[in-house]
């Protein structure tokens, strides 16, 4: 070790700074997991505190409230299409952006399509309010003009999934297809020019020689989002839906479950919710990881 230390030190002391940072706010806050397990109050801390055991996760999921399962659904439906179509849109971006020749169209549009990702959450849920509000809604006044009625779009939950499921899509693909597309401009040109002689189109080149070489990149990518699938984005769902109490059962997640019920529930029950979600990310990312490997042997994330 000492060998290993003098030899390359200055790579060592680089890392420092990164080493200090993961044990302050990574590794020290652990200890707060234990509240999981107890009845948290401030005066006897948090190992002094009644210990209740597995209570807290009982009570998530046959609490009365019985909003456990129905933030637990929510999430992973979202997150599960998310993942879907976060990754065919990107990739189908891609893929269209690497055949566009001219150069300054080819900008522009990329420049288009990355733009969504600068927005806040705040400024897309204005944009949804514009195409989706009651009265002076986009898709609203296309449904009066055909001489539909209007619907009462912040009344009735069962439309918002794939509102928000698309939003997340639009502002995340054009910063996910730059991925794609670096992916794809090291790929070997040769094999295009041999597939071309041989008579391949544009399509028969993109399935049999695109799509196979990305694979590696789908994969890494695929596995990361699969560790984050019991994690709602909070900012997303406040940003697009806000505190309406009539969507709330359609849209809550388990982050922004965990927001409301920190201030009637405590932290104790908060701090179990947050455990069970590293757990899962921890279960499904592995299981994930193991089966990627056997499909397709080394293109595992680890």
């Amino acid at each position: 070790m000492r060998k290993e230390l003098k030899k390359n030190r200055q790579l060592y002391l680089m890392c420092v700074p990164a080493i200090i940072f993961l044990i302050m706010f990574c590794y020290i806050p652990m200890v707060g997991i234990w509240m999981a397990f107890t009845d948290y109050n401030i005066r006897d801390g948090i190992f002094g505190s009644r210990f209740v055991g597995l209570q807290n996760f009982k009570y998530f999921f046959t609490g009365s409230t019985g909003m456990g399962p129905k933030v637990i659904w929510n999430t992973l439906v979202i997150n599960f299409w998310g993942l879907i179509f976060g990754t065919i849109v990107p990739i189908t971006i891609a893929i269209c952006f690497n055949l566009v020749k001219g150069k300054f169209f080819k900008k522009f549009t990329q420049s288009a399509m990355f733009f969504p990702y600068f927005l806040s959450w705040v400024v897309v849920g204005a944009i949804v309010y514009a195409f989706f509000s009651s009265d002076t809604g986009l898709v609203n006044r296309i449904l009066t003009s055909n001489g539909l009625e209007k619907i009462r779009w912040y009344a009735d939950g069962k439309y918002w999934k794939p509102i928000i499921i698309t939003a997340d899509i639009w502002k995340w693909c054009g910063y996910n297809s730059i991925i794609y597309l670096a992916a794809t401009s090291n790929f070997d040109a040769s094999l295009y020019d041999a597939a071309s002689v041989d008579g391949a189109n544009l399509f028969q080149q993109t399935i049999h020689l695109t799509v196979p070489m990305l694979k590696p990149t789908v994969v890494v990518l695929t596995l990361m989002s699969i560790g984050r699938i019991f994690f709602g984005d909070f900012g997303m769902i406040y940003g697009i839906v806000g505190n309406n109490s009539l969507l709330y059962d359609s849209v809550a997640v388990i982050d922004t479950y965990v927001y409301s019920a920190m201030r009637s529930l405590g932290f104790s029950y908060t701090t179990a919710i947050g455990f069970f979600q590293s757990v899962m990310g921890l279960i499904l990312v592995t299981t994930a990881n193991k089966l990627a490997k056997k499909v397709n042997e080394g293109e595992g994330l680890f």
